[in-house]
């Protein structure tokens, strides 16, 4: 729902418990999603006892099992610092864009500018993570990315203030995201257990929402001070640390030799086709597509600051509207031991959607600030618990061969959702009032889930 452009983080690895260093072995699962061994099994059934040991405030708490990993935990501690050093660049480019048109509307071309190639490349990305090595996938994209970053640098340093040179680096930053994001999320089902899904997507998306609310702060902090060049020295520099630590992963060879042995278009159909037989993958990006489209309000956050928000300060008002939902993301990572451990996923996602659009509804009722803001940090709440039982059904539901497939649709409906949300919203607000727009959509949310969960009982019934 509430996403970044661009997050260049690595959360959804991790390996076996054992020793620490470049040689852990992966928790390799065949096309059932069950344990690939005996070993790997005992330790599920140690953490899973030793989980349910837990009580008073650390039952509430974040599940951090995954982190006993600890491969996992290298490249978990990496994410922290690629999380924020991604929103540097992110902040970076449309400001720079700004900076030489002193026009909002190339901002908003640039932004189109990347949508096309994360479209295509994650779709392709999802074909080509099924066909290689995923180690080798990941070692070669998040170094694309690297080399990006420094390019921004280079132009940045040199003073070519081109617009097209920035939308250039923009759409090939992003054809490599395409490419990684399937790869790396597809990694989840086989390096940690089938009970830790759940528990590695919250560590993930805590991150990255953390990243969400710190690196804007801190690129506003750092301009004035170093300039807007080195933001993107800092992000190169974050994400080498990333390709450090996927350097010590275990490799992630396909499973099967009937593995596809070349990644075309013919595969991609395949992977729609896929979609089509499987009722819950299918009922899962349909969730995820009801939240976005119709419940995210951030294209009239400027409108609201200006009107509903002016008494308390239109720039304070902009800044916590923008901030609240990753805030509340945050927050519903770490009490996420409240929700990990449920086994009903398709129930918990139908759940998560419907509190999502009560939170937007009565954020665009809302006429004082704090109260608004409290809604949105609510929503945020919903949407961790929709992203974490979301990723967890794509990975368990889908076998191997063709999770990587899976995972360049969802990066697709991911990124093209809140753009879609945002023509929809803006339409509507340039019409209607923008609170009203604001409270409708989530209220559209709220009917539409509950019309999709009494049609389709797949989803409300997947365990």
């Amino acid at each position: 729902m509430y996403r970044a452009a661009r997050t260049v983080v690595d959360t959804s690895r991790s390996s076996t418990d054992g020793a620490d260093g470049g040689t852990d072995s992966g928790i390799d699962r065949g096309t059932d999603g069950g344990a690939g061994s005996g070993s790997a099994a005992g330790s599920a059934a140690h953490d899973e006892a030793a989980g349910a040991d837990r009580t008073g405030w650390r039952r509430w708490a974040m599940d951090t099992r995954p982190l006993r990993r600890p491969a996992y935990r290298r490249l978990w501690s990496s994410t922290i610092v690629t999380a924020v050093g991604s929103q540097l660049t992110a902040v970076a480019v449309p400001k720079q864009i700004y900076d030489i048109t002193g026009s909002s509307a190339w901002v908003g071309y640039a932004s189109l500018a990347g949508l096309l190639p994360l479209v295509v490349f994650a779709l392709w990305g999802g074909a080509v993570a099924d066909s290689m090595d995923r180690r080798k996938l990941l070692l070669i994209t998040n170094t694309g990315i690297a080399v990006t970053s420094v390019l921004f640098w280079i132009q940045a340093v040199v003073g070519l203030d081109s617009v097209l040179v920035l939308m250039a680096l923009l759409a090939l930053q992003q054809a490599f995201f395409g490419l990684n994001s399937p790869a790396r999320n597809a990694s989840i089902a086989r390096l940690v257990p089938e009970d830790e899904l759940p528990a590695a997507n919250a560590l993930g998306s805590t991150v990255m929402q953390t990243g969400l609310v710190a690196g804007p702060l801190l690129a506003g902090a750092l301009i004035p001070v170093i300039g807007l060049g080195e933001l993107y020295l800092i992000d190169a520099l974050a994400l080498c640390v990333t390709v450090w630590a996927v350097m010590r992963l275990p490799a992630l060879p396909p499973l099967t030799g009937s593995a596809a042995k070349r990644a075309g278009w013919r595969e991609v159909a395949a992977g729609f086709r896929y979609i089509a037989l499987h009722k819950v993958l299918l009922l899962s990006f349909l969730a995820d597509i009801i939240a976005m489209v119709l419940g995210m309000p951030r294209a009239l956050f400027p409108q609201l600051a200006a009107e509903t928000y002016a008494s308390y300060g239109e720039g304070l008002a902009l800044g916590l509207l923008f901030a609240a939902i990753p805030i509340g993301a945050v927050i519903g990572g770490l009490v996420s031991g409240t929700f990990s451990r449920a086994r009903r996923h398709g129930f918990m996602v139908i759940a998560a959607v419907m509190a999502w659009g009560a939170a937007i509804t009565g954020f665009g009722l809302s006429t004082s600030l704090w109260v608004a803001v409290a809604f949105l940090a609510a929503a945020g709440v919903a949407d961790m618990v929709s992203m974490v039982f979301r990723g967890a059904i794509l990975l368990s539901a889908a076998t191997d061969e063709m999770r990587g497939r899976m995972q360049g649709v969802f990066t697709v409906v991911v990124a093209g959702g809140p753009r879609l949300a945002d023509v929809l919203h803006g339409t509507a607000g340039s019409v209607l009032d923008a609170r009203a727009a604001v409270a409708g959509g989530g209220l559209l949310v709220v009917v539409a889930m509950a019309i999709l969960a009494v049609a389709a009982p797949a989803l409300r019934r997947y365990t």
